[in-house]
């Protein structure tokens, strides 16, 4: 029989994080991962990069953790991102910081994050099991017995770090294996969702693909509830698909489009873009009515296909009752002021999004109010703890996931070798 300290399952940022936090303690650790190499997830993050951490500071960076954010104050008071800056650096992994924050290996490969994170949980003794699949975790007496494989191997231990991730990019290995084991112990799974994932619409200019692979930079885009509330805004960069939007903003409201549905009880969410997020709108028909009188007698769909992207001339006339044939000097008033509507006001209907096959990150987990913030530890079985993406937890892409990751698998796998 297999006698360890500490079990963790699962080998992504989380899991690997957690082994060496915990034969940091000084514990005797294994770390069982059902696929047949670890960091898969880690392997494809970033592009390919790795986004380490972010360099923001800790408080601007729990904003950009809509899902749980406030509940890692305390594992990042014992392991922040300066603490993972630091700990890479240690492993000879030199960091460099790029924009908004992100922090990437200098030599741009995601494979040198990998290969430090297993080098040094090997030096630290741990036991990395591959072609390890865990079948359940062992519970007796309210407190943790160990686990057992799908070939029947009994593993004992009094810890086990669960680091199962979620459901997003099932392909590396996250398929939810556990939110089941949670639940065998008592513990309750909010509901599960994909975020960061790509926005779908049935528009006719959606559907007919004439937008398709336009990107618009720097522009505002916003969720807005049935009441007319702006639900959630990001100003960036984004892209028209043939499914609908996706970019870095788009992926930022995503989240939030299935609670306004589920919220209001409606099919369809709108969402509005801004062309010109900078400008008034005052400001921006000034400069507009400057460039179409210095010359009026030309087209207005070739006098601003300059300054707005020419492919989304069409709808924007069309919504103005405008046509893109019409003469600055044969202008009226209403129709220009519903022109400069459409600039700052460019709507859609949000039917959805796409599924976790596409999804960035998993929204949902283990209920966060059912975890001890200091230690990770269930509340509800003695020895047990949860990390990572299997937690209710999830932040925008851009190295907040990966940060959240890292913090609550050190902070988890710190308290299991301290068997606490």
């Amino acid at each position: 029989m297999n006698k360890y300290d500490v079990i963790v399952i699962g080998g992504g940022p989380s899991g690997l994080m957690a082994s060496i936090a915990a034969a940091e303690q000084g514990a005797a650790v294994a770390l069982l991962d059902k696929g047949d190499k670890l960091g898969r997830k880690l392997g494809i993050s970033g592009g390919g990069r790795c986004n380490v951490t972010n360099a923001k500071e800790i408080d601007e960076l729990i904003t950009y953790i809509p899902g749980g954010g406030r509940f890692l104050h305390s594992a990042f008071s014992l392991f922040s991102n300066r603490d993972i800056i630091a700990f890479f650096e240690g492993l000879g992994i030199a960091l460099k910081e790029e924009d908004n924050g992100r922090m990437f290996p200098v030599s741009d490969k995601a494979k040198t994050v990998v290969n430090a994170l297993i080098g040094k949980a090997r030096s630290l003794g741990v036991e990395l099991l591959v072609h390890h699949p865990v079948q359940e975790i062992m519970y007796a007496e309210g407190r943790v017995q160990g686990v057992k494989l799908s070939s029947g191997t009994i593993f004992k231990a009094p810890a086990v770090v669960v680091a199962t991730g979620g459901k997003s990019v099932p392909h590396t290995g996250s398929t939810g294996d556990g939110y089941p084991w949670a639940e065998a112990a008592g513990h309750t799974i909010t509901e599960l969702y994909p975020t960061e994932t790509p926005i779908v619409s049935k528009e006719p200019f959606i559907a007919s693909r004439e937008l398709q692979g336009l990107s618009l930079r720097d522009v505002k885009l916003s969720l807005i509830d049935p009441k007319g509330k702006t639900v959630i805004a990001h100003q960036g960069d984004m892209i028209f698909t043939h499914f609908g939007l996706s970019g870095p903003i788009a992926l930022r409201c995503s989240g939030f489009i299935r609670g306004v549905k589920k919220k209001h009880n409606v099919s369809q969410v709108t969402m509005s873009i801004d062309l010109f997020p900078n400008k008034k709108a005052g400001s921006l028909g000034q400069d507009l009515r400057q460039l179409a009188a210095a010359e009026p007698k030309k087209a207005l769909k070739n006098v601003f296909k300059g300054t707005i992207p020419e492919r989304l001339l069409p709808p924007l006339f069309e919504r103005a009752g405008l046509p893109g044939e019409t003469t600055y000097e044969h202008l009226p008033k209403e129709a220009w002021l519903a022109w400069i509507q459409q600039l700052k006001n460019f709507t859609l209907q949000a039917t959805g999004t796409r599924p976790f096959e596409e999804a960035f990150v998993t929204g949902g987990g283990v209920h966060l109010k059912e975890i001890n913030p200091k230690t990770m530890g269930s509340k509800l079985m003695q020895g047990l703890y949860f990390c990572g993406e299997v937690l209710d937890v999830h932040g925008y892409t851009g190295g907040y996931n990966i940060t959240a990751a890292f913090a609550t698998g050190y902070t988890a796998g710190h308290h299991a070798g301290k068997r606490e």
